[in-house]
């Protein structure tokens, strides 16, 4: 198991990482729409949900 992390996604707000890898898999935790350069919540649903994938496609290029 390896744990993943970047700071171009934002940090995991409890006791858990961003990721773990286990064999061929990537396990993510829960993502919210925080821009990770402010720490800031995006304002409007359509808006939350493009960082939403923004931050798990950064976390996934972290992954590998």
């Amino acid at each position: 198991m390896k744990t993943v992390s970047t700071p171009n996604a934002p940090a995991a707000i409890g006791p858990y990482s961003q990721a773990q890898i286990v064999g061929n898999l990537v396990y993510t935790s829960g993502m919210l729409g925080i821009d990770p350069a402010t720490g800031v919540l995006v304002e409007g649903l359509e808006a939350q949900a493009h960082q939403v994938f923004k931050n798990l496609s950064e976390l996934l290029k972290a992954a590998g």
